[in-house]
């Protein structure tokens, strides 16, 4: 696929329905959404060549989401500037979320976050 802002909230929602089909809870879900902008966000300001791809995984009592872009360029999770209108996203995944990271491949890197499926699992 593409990244395209457009394209952002149709994809958000059909993460957050596959999630609460594998039984996420409610805070699951949001959080996945989330995840998701700022993964496709990320991509859109940060990535020349727009071609992604997107997976979310169900592994027991958690999920999986990452995203491929073609970028070789890591992340990097800074404390952002509080007046900043932008920054916060990574940073907040890594507070927010059971794991977060990245992937180096050829070719580009994964970009993933794990969440539980909900706060019993």
């Amino acid at each position: 696929m593409k990244a395209h802002a457009e394209r952002a909230g149709a994809l958000r929602e059909e993460v957050a329905s596959l999630v609460r089909e594998w039984g996420g809870c409610p805070d699951t879900v949001a959080l996945v959404r989330l995840g998701v902008s700022e993964l496709i966000t990320n991509v859109i300001k940060h990535v020349e060549d727009p071609r992604c791809r997107l997976e979310v995984h169900h592994l027991g009592s958690e999920i999986r989401v990452r995203l491929f872009d073609r970028a070789r360029e890591v992340p990097a999770v800074t404390v952002p500037a509080w007046d900043a209108e932008g920054g916060r996203g990574l940073w907040l995944l890594r507070d927010m979320t059971t794991g977060l990271g990245y992937t180096c491949v050829p070719g580009g890197k994964w970009v993933w976050f794990t969440v539980r499926l909900s706060p019993t699992s």
